[in-house]
C-alpha cells in the first residue's frame, strides 16, 4: 500500500440521521465517542489519508476484525466480549446507531472497540493491506429497487477495496433475509476471483455460523415469516485488478 491515498468525493448511500436523539444520547457522541473514535479515518484529520496504525490504536493487539454496517452494536459488543484479544473496528453511518453502542459501552469495559461513524469506504481507504483477519457484512440495507442494486455492498466498488484490506484466506461473512440480495451476493462475490463461497451443499448457508446469537434484526426477521442465510467467503491470493475498477466506475 502506498504510504498516503486520495480520496474522491463520493455519495453516502443510506440515511446518515433519523429523528432528533433524545438529550442524553446526543450528549454520548459529544462525551463517549472520542473515547472510541477510530484516528485517521476521516479526510479531516487525515488529509493525505495515510494508513491507519491500527496496533497503535488498540494496543498489544495482532488480529483486527471488521464489522459494516453494526446497526445498534449488539453483534459488535458480543464479539467484543468474546475476543478481548482482537480488536474490533465497526463502520455505521447512521448516528442512531452510533448512539445506541454508545450507551451500551456505558456499562462495559470495552478497550477492543474501534467505531468509526461514517461510510464503511473512508475505512478502506486507509486500512492497510492485509490487515483485517474476518469481516461482517451483517442484514445490510437491502436497497430493494433495482435501479438502486449496484449501491448494495456486493458490487465492485465496495469488494475490491475489501480485498486489498483483508489477509489472505480471511473469512467475510454476510447474513441477509432478503432473497435477492442473497442471489446478487452468490454472483457478484466470487466474480473477480477475490473470494471463493465455502458452501458445498444447501444447509451450509442456512445455518448460522458456530456461536451465532441472533441480532435484534434477524430475531425481527424470522418472527415476521422470513428466512436468513448466512454465506461464508474467503479472500483468495487474487489482486484486484484496477484496470477493471476503473472501468466500472468509468
Amino acid at each position: 500500500m502506498s504510504s498516503s491515498r486520495t480520496a474522491a468525493p463520493r455519495n453516502l448511500y443510506g440515511r446518515r440521521r433519523g429523528k432528533r436523539l433524545k438529550p442524553s444520547r446526543a450528549a454520548l457522541l459529544e462525551t463517549d465517542l472520542p473515547m472510541y473514535l477510530l484516528q485517521g479515518a476521516s479526510a479531516g484529520e487525515n488529509p493525505g489519508r495515510a494508513p491507519v496504525d491500527l496496533e497503535r490504536q488498540f494496543g498489544a493487539k495482532d488480529k483486527f476484525r471488521l464489522e459494516i454496517g453494526f446497526g445498534s452494536g449488539e453483534h459488535l459488543i458480543r464479539v467484543a466480549g468474546s475476543h478481548p484479544e482482537i480488536g474490533l473496528v465497526g463502520c455505521e453511518p447512521f448516528i442512531s446507531g452510533v448512539a445506541s453502542l454508545l450507551a451500551k459501552l456505558r456499562s462495559r469495559e470495552m478497550a477492543n472497540i474501534r467505531i468509526y461513524p461514517g461510510d464503511v469506504r473512508d475505512v478502506l481507504d486507509v486500512l492497510p493491506d492485509g490487515s483485517i483477519n474476518l469481516a461482517y457484512l451483517l442484514y445490510p440495507d437491502p436497497w430493494p429497487k433495482k435501479r438502486h442494486y449496484r449501491r448494495r455492498f456486493v458490487t465492485p466498488e465496495f469488494l475490491r477495496p475489501l480485498a486489498r484490506v483483508l489477509e489472505r484466506r480471511a473469512e467475510f461473512r454476510i447474513a441477509t433475509d432478503v432473497p435477492d440480495y442473497a442471489r446478487q451476493t452468490i454472483e457478484q462475490v466470487p466474480r473477480d476471483g477475490l473470494f471463493e463461497w465455502t458452501a458445498r451443499r444447501c444447509r451450509d448457508w442456512m445455518r448460522p455460523w458456530t456461536g451465532w446469537l441472533p441480532t435484534r434484526y434477524e430475531q425481527k426477521a424470522v418472527a415476521n415469516g422470513r428466512t436468513p442465510v448466512y454465506m461464508t467467503f474467503v479472500r483468495t491470493c487474487a489482486k484486484p485488478h484496477a484496470e477493471a475498477a476503473e472501468r466500472d466506475s468509468g
